[in-house]
This record gives C-alpha cells, structure tokens and sequence, in this order.
C-alpha cells in the first residue's frame, strides 16, 4: 500500500476547500506581475508564509512558469525545518504528499540517489507537520500538468553539503528547483525593510552567506546560491514585501521575497 503524507496546514496557512484554495492561488497568479524575463527559470526562491501574508510575493516568482509548465516534470523543493532538529537533510518515506487539491507523486529514483549522499538522511518526523514544503504544492499544482515531488527538510547542513543534493539533481529543463524561505521575523516595519534590502542585495549577488537572522531558510538559499555562482546563474528579484505591506501590522513583521535564477543562454 502507498504511504501518502497528508496536508498539515491545511485550514491553517492556506484554505482546506479544494476550490476555494483553487481560486484563491489562481487569483494570485493573476494579479501577479505579467512575466518579462527568461521564459524558463532554472530555481526560484519563494516565501512560506500563511498565504493571505505571502501568497502574493510567492505568486510572483510562480507566474513566471508559465512559459514552462509543460516542460517540466519534477521539482526539488527545500524548506527549513522549523519544528524537528536533526544534522542535514531529510526525505520522507511516503510515496505521494497530499493538498486539498489532490496528491502529488514523490520520485522515489532520485530519493534513492539522494539517500546515497552521507549527509541525507529519511525521516517522516521531519516532514509530518512541516509547512515551508507543504505551502508551496497547491501553487505547483495549479501551474504543472504532470510532475513529481523530491521534498528536502533542512536541518543542520552546510551550503555545500546543500549545494551537492542540488547538483546532484539538477537535471535539464524538466527539472525545478524551488527553495521555501521566509526572511527577517518580528523587527519594526522599517528596519525589517533594511535587513531584507540587504539579504537581497547578497542573493542578487550570489553570496551564500545569509544568516538565520536574515531568513529562516538560509541554508537551502546558501546551497542554492553556491551553485548558482558555479554555474552563473542570472538571479532576479521579483518582489520584495513585508507582512506590514500585506496584513497591515507594522509594529513585528516578516519579511519576504520571490526571486528566479536563469541559466545563461550561449
């Protein structure tokens, strides 16, 4: 029998209604800045917030695969762990996730490549409650025809040992890689502004040297970023917002951002 790893935050961080989580992600997509640049991003950092915080900014950097959906059939997606310690990066054992819109092949194949890697570890503890994964599936749903899921929890690791999990599967133009990450947690509107200008500004320039106090999920942009800068990515920035932009408090607000990486053209 499949294991599949139901939703978690379902009702909680975006609507547990299959259509009404429908229209909402297509709305975001709609209103989302029409795609100007390279027609097939290579990776995208996007937010994991509760959508009616992040859903925009993270809408952002998925509309623009649209030129590409068809093309692409399976995404490598890395979040922080937020609630389970443990030293590098962890898989599941489940066969499918599941969202409010249905369930989402995990390819087992590349689970099994990863797995060979010391610092890769399989732990459904990891993955059972754990939202900067589970938010980013309905946007993916409602974009890609047909793909299958290799999900990373990110614990202890280092961007090198983050970065080889992403060589390792980083395939060609049917392969996405989709980092989850929030960045500055709970400082005044105006100087969560100027941290997140700078984390930016070190994205923009392929630096992987972020802190957590810059964003939760640090490591997997410090892995992506080393080999981003290997391989001379083109980053973007898309969208840079706060959660005073979008909920209106602006007393303790998180910060977030949508960037895409590009391969460059010979």
């Amino acid at each position: 029998m499949s294991a599949v790893r139901p939703a978690a935050v379902a009702g909680m961080f975006y609507p547990e209604a299959a259509r009404a989580l429908a229209a909402q992600v297509r709305t975001y997509l709609e209103h989302a800045a029409p795609a100007a640049g390279p027609a097939r991003p290579k990776a995208l950092i996007v937010p994991h917030a509760g959508y009616v915080y992040s859903g925009p900014i993270a809408a952002t950097a998925y509309a623009r695969l649209s030129g590409s959906f068809e093309a692409i059939r399976r995404v490598v997606l890395l979040g922080p762990a937020h609630r389970v310690p443990f030293r590098g990066l962890a898989v599941p054992s489940a066969d499918a996730f599941a969202t409010p819109l249905g369930e989402i092949e995990i390819d087992r194949r590349a689970i099994a490549r990863a797995l060979e890697l010391a610092q890769v570890s399989a732990s459904d503890r990891a993955h059972a409650l754990e939202h900067s994964l589970e938010v980013q599936l309905p946007f993916l749903q409602t974009l890609l025809r047909s793909f299958q899921l290799v999900p990373f929890a990110v614990g202890d690791a280092s961007a090198e040992q983050v970065a080889e999990v992403i060589e390792l599967l980083w395939g060609g133009p049917e392969t996405l890689i989709v980092v989850s990450s929030d960045l500055s947690h709970y400082h005044a509107y105006g100087e969560a502004r100027n941290i997140d200008k700078a984390t930016a500004d070190a994205v923009l320039r392929l630096s992987p040297t972020l802190g957590y106090e810059q964003a939760c999920g640090a490591l997997p942009i410090n892995g992506l970023l080393t080999v981003a800068r290997r391989r001379a990515l083109e980053p973007e920035l898309l969208d840079l917002r706060n959660s005073g932009d979008t909920s209106g408090d602006k007393l303790r607000v998180v910060g977030y951002g949508s960037f895409v990486f590009s391969e460059t053209r010979a």
